[in-house]
């Protein structure tokens, strides 16, 4: 098995349940870790015989500029993504945090974790 990983992928986004939140914004910081299991022409020295975190950077990027109420829901349209680019990944494990949520007290983030 091969793994891929980002970790602490950093974006400025507008999602969230209140209207407040859609406005101003606020950081979020993801990580994607993808498991595989590699053919024989891992050996070519082929970026397209593996998965190219550059890509799996983008696809998260651009599914974090789509303004969502929840990140569930975001969450899952990048996990959605990925495996449609990528259908031989084995498993996938995708945390988003919201950094400062909106809570009566100080948090440093909430998180979703999808594990498939």
């Amino acid at each position: 098995m091969i793994t891929i990983e980002l970790k602490g992928a950093e974006f400025f986004a507008y999602h969230g349940f209140y209207p407040e939140e859609q406005l101003l914004g606020t950081k979020f910081i993801v990580d994607l870790e993808v498991t595989y299991s590699p053919s024989e022409k891992i050996m070519e020295d082929n970026l397209a015989n593996t998965v190219d975190y550059e890509h799996l950077h983008f696809i998260i990027k651009n599914q974090m500029k789509q303004t969502k109420k929840l990140i569930e829901t975001v969450a899952q349209c990048i996990a959605n993504e990925v495996k449609e680019q990528y259908p031989f990944i084995k498993t996938l494990k995708l945390v988003i945090k919201k950094c400062n949520p909106p809570l009566n007290g100080q948090v440093a983030y909430s998180a979703v974790v999808i594990n498939s």
